[in-house]
């Protein structure tokens, strides 16, 4: 079974993606699950983990109504409020479908200290204790804070979105390359191959750029502990989805066998979200 592990649909007219203006250029419309289906189908890939882009429960469930009408969705990762009060009840509200299966808080634009406040702190325990995964949308600035929090909350389930968006077009390695180190020894974390090239938007770039990047995050979390994800659409501001898709095929190592390929685009990500034994096949 092979999996996108991250990807992405909104309607503009939702209006809470306080990100998503005019000035997105294409990102400014409609992305839906039919816009998507011929790219999947393309390139065998029979299901998708959809991802939260505004910080809303309202389109979590949105998500989840999606998820009940298109097949192709293996599991939704939502967003939850993790400095509300009231954080354990839409959480044990949410939980009960079985398409909830991550949750993500968008942390991107929040100050790099934010996850480990003390609430946030409290919520991600709970996370932890129900063996409930979290995404983080990190930065390198956010990669100290998170070393702390792991170090805190030692048995939180998480993965890094977008190889924690290393400044590649800069060729900027470090501290990048040494706070991943650290964060991979947490045998419970992995890494999303994903949102590579969103960040090179207004210039040229090559997928020989992404090798190192590439072959430094498979040298620290191995072919267990990472998973292929598109990030369509956002990815469509620099590349298609056939190119994003090579980008990544075409800098793996040549040396990697065939069950090592299958679990980097699909089981490790059925794995991770504990999706059902169907999808692992």
């Amino acid at each position: 079974m092979k999996i996108d592990a991250h990807q992405h649909y909104w309607r503009v007219d939702r209006n809470d993606y306080g990100w998503l203006t005019p000035e997105q250029g294409c990102l400014y419309a409609d992305y839906l699950p039919d816009q998507l289906l011929p790219y999947l189908q393309q390139f065998g890939i029979q299901k998708t983990i959809l991802v939260q882009a505004a910080p809303t429960i309202a389109e979590t469930e949105f998500m989840l109504q999606l998820s009940e009408q298109h097949d192709t969705i293996a599991g939704v990762v939502g967003w939850l409020d993790f400095e509300s009060d009231h954080f354990q009840k839409h959480f044990e509200r949410l939980v009960q479908n079985p398409k909830f299966i991550g949750v993500r808080p968008m942390i991107q634009d929040l100050p790099s200290s934010w996850i480990i406040g003390e609430q946030v702190m409290e919520n991600l325990q709970l996370l932890a204790a129900s063996g409930f995964p979290l995404d983080l949308q990190a930065r390198p600035r956010h990669l100290p804070y998170i070393i702390q929090l792991l170090e805190r909350i030692p048995t939180l389930r998480a993965v890094l979105d977008h190889l924690a968006k290393p400044l590649i077009w800069e060729g900027i390695q470090e501290p990048w390359r040494t706070h991943l180190h650290e964060i991979a020894q947490a045998p419970q974390v992995m890494c999303k191959l994903s949102g590579m090239v969103p960040e090179a938007a207004g210039r040229s770039w090559s997928p020989a750029e992404l090798k190192f990047y590439v072959n430094e995050v498979l040298r620290m979390f191995g072919t267990k502990r990472v998973m292929f994800g598109s990030d369509w659409p956002v990815c469509l501001l620099t590349a298609s989805y056939s190119e994003v898709y090579h980008a990544l095929a075409d800098n793996l190592p040549l040396s990697l066998q065939e069950p090592e390929l299958r679990a980097i685009f699909g089981e490790n990500a059925a794995a991770f979200y504990r999706l059902s034994m169907d999808y692992q096949q």
